[in-house]
């Protein structure tokens, strides 16, 4: 071998060894501290935003920065973790795009987080029990890493992080009135009430709604404009409805002899924006289906 060649490969070697003394001391620090950091990627929850709501799923990218503090860069083919809303575990899942990191280098990862709806209100649930104004979300991570020098390593790191509590909007029909009534076109009111739990306000955008009455569509419309829904109140809204043609005879008829046994389905297609800038809802997409017969609302008017 050529004596330049055996100049590199001995630093090669210094610094294999000058890593692997490194990593022994940060080893003894780390084993005398209470949460064993020193050798661990850090992980940080950085930003969350729901992007999805609907009768059976929350859906929602949550973002984290991770942090590596060895002197070697490392690689993970996968990362595993488990979410948690207040010591509630609501999912877990693994992250399978490869996360690669240079020595002292951080980047920023979206975990893609999807919540059973059920699962999510009954922890809501709790918390409204409790009477608390704030959560804390808590993600814990396996990693298993490929370390030059130090060979395979796993690690688990975990992240808290303490936000308000975020309550879901509830949409519930009042009533359902006919207005102008022709063999051409029957226009429909659907009183909805929004209710909103939060200390801010929301926008309701881009809102789309179908009306169906023992499964046929029956009814389209559309609201274009914002939507205010006010914070920690119930906000009436009214949303004009066009029967499409020939349908008001059927609808008619069940609803002057059959209220008991018609079933109707109104579903809201939306996007939520917060006017305060609260990052976690805006522009998240909502659906909403609202189900029950005609003899369960409030009023009916003929």
């Amino acid at each position: 071998m050529k004596k330049g060649g055996l100049i590199a490969l001995g630093l090669l070697l210094i610094g294999f060894i000058g890593a692997y003394i490194w990593y022994q001391r940060q080893q003894k620090r780390a084993a005398d501290e209470p949460h064993g950091t020193v050798l661990t990627p850090r992980l940080e929850l950085a930003s969350f935003l729901i992007t999805d709501i609907d009768d059976d799923q929350l859906t929602m990218n949550m973002k984290l920065l991770i942090d590596n503090p060895l002197p070697v860069g490392f690689k993970a083919k996968r990362v595993d973790y488990e979410v948690y809303i207040d010591t509630a575990l609501v999912m877990k899942d693994s992250y399978r795009k490869t996360v690669e990191l240079e020595a002292g280098d951080s980047t920023l990862v979206t975990l893609p987080v999807k919540l059973l709806y059920k699962r999510f209100m009954n922890v809501l649930k709790q918390l409204d029990q409790q009477n608390a104004d704030s959560t804390v979300y808590t993600i814990r991570s396996t990693f298993d890493l490929d370390v030059p020098v130090l060979g395979q390593r796993t690690f688990s790191v975990k992240t808290e992080k303490k936000l308000p509590t975020l309550y879901l909007p509830t949409i519930k029909v009042t009533a359902i009135d006919f207005g102008k009534i022709s063999l051409k076109q029957t226009d429909l009111a659907a009183k909805v009430a929004i209710g909103n739990r939060n200390k801010f306000p929301l926008n309701f955008k881009d809102t789309h709604y179908i009306v169906s009455i023992d499964g046929d569509v029956v009814a389209e419309g559309s609201q274009p404009e914002p939507i205010l829904i006010k914070e920690q109140a119930v906000t009436p809204v009214v949303f004009p409805v066009t029967l499409k043609p020939g349908k008001f005879d059927n609808v008619a008829l069940k609803a002057l002899f059959d209220k008991k046994n018609t079933n109707y389905l109104i579903e809201f297609r939306s996007k939520m924006i917060s006017p305060d800038g609260n990052s976690a809802l805006d522009d998240s997409r909502i659906v909403n289906r609202i189900k029950g017969t005609l003899a369960d609302l409030k009023e009916l008017k003929k």
